[in-house]
């Protein structure tokens, strides 16, 4: 199937049950047009993100404390609401006044079992409001979420950033370009994934997905190609990357969203240490998503 349709029809794996977090905020746009976007293609998803924007606080994890007088972002939710609370219309959007990692492990612990009798089959977070490349990953909220659900909590996990847009209400109108273009992408990848046999991921692997910015010509989901990289540089020592596009080294991510054109970097991140993972885990990667990568020019 060429790519294209691919991302203007994100493919519908048999329907599967996802955890939805970010940094931003539950009641950041971004990942209410995520939800959308997942659950129109068949999946069913519930939101476990922090009540207020904790960007940039990486693997903090604390103990939930009740909503200060001031209420969660956006006015989503009373000052002294509950520590852990959830939006009357939709049960499935929740959030957890702490940090993504906590917000993570309450849907794993609390949300899993009510909504999917069990863990789900797959966490992703973001899209994140800002990119998360090389280095970043260390202080990254969005990628501490995907990595501690991945290493600690045994489930497979993406990691979504997009360098277009600002932290903005679910509620604004009409949806950015940005917003639905990144939901759109991520769909496809998630789906793509989802289409593959289980395990999904190699065990204490996540992806690291960088889009670059929504502009120009790169304002329709079918001019936008996926790459396979690497979020760190290579050093001299470093060993060599899956051979794929005529080299055995990757291109780091900032190379990848740096080259003129639309291209999406995605990393085969290590959960414990958020750098680059094994090229075995590499080649696994490669072989199920080779459908939808490509290289570059």
């Amino acid at each position: 199937m060429h790519l294209s349709h691919l991302l203007l029809y994100p493919v519908i794996a048999s329907a599967a049950n996802i955890l939805l977090s970010n940094d931003d905020g539950w009641a950041e746009l971004n990942i209410r047009t995520f939800y959308d976007a997942l659950t129109s293609s068949g999946n069913s998803v519930v939101i476990s993100a922090p009540a207020d924007n904790k960007s940039g606080t990486g693997s903090s994890d604390s103990t939930p404390q009740t909503v200060g007088s001031s209420g969660c972002e956006f006015s989503s939710c009373p000052g002294r609401s509950p520590a852990t609370g959830y939006n009357a219309s939709n049960t499935r959007f929740n959030y957890v006044n702490s940090y993504p990692v906590t917000s993570v492990k309450y849907g794993l612990s609390t949300l899993a079992p009510k909504f999917f009798n069990g863990n789900p089959a797959l966490v992703v977070a973001g899209p994140n409001v800002g990119s998360n490349l090389g280095s970043t990953t260390l202080v990254s909220g969005t990628v501490g979420a995907a990595s501690y659900a991945a290493s600690t909590g045994g489930v497979p996990a993406i990691a979504f950033s997009g360098s277009s847009g600002s932290q903005i209400a679910w509620t604004t109108s009409p949806v950015p370009v940005y917003s639905s273009l990144y939901a759109t992408l991520a769909t496809t990848l998630t789906n793509a994934l989802l289409a593959t046999s289980t395990p999904y991921l190699p065990a204490s692997v996540y992806l690291n997905v960088n889009f670059p910015s929504a502009s120009g010509s790169c304002t329709s989901a079918s001019n936008f190609k996926f790459v396979l990289s690497r979020v760190n540089a290579a050093s001299g020592s470093t060993a060599a990357d899956v051979s794929t596009c005529g080299s055995t080294r990757l291109p780091t991510e900032s190379k990848v969203v740096g080259t003129s054109g639309c291209y999406v970097s995605v990393s085969v991140g290590n959960a414990a240490t958020k750098g680059d993972s094994t090229s075995a885990n590499q080649a696994v990667v490669l072989g199920k998503l080779k459908g939808i990568l490509s290289c570059l020019p």
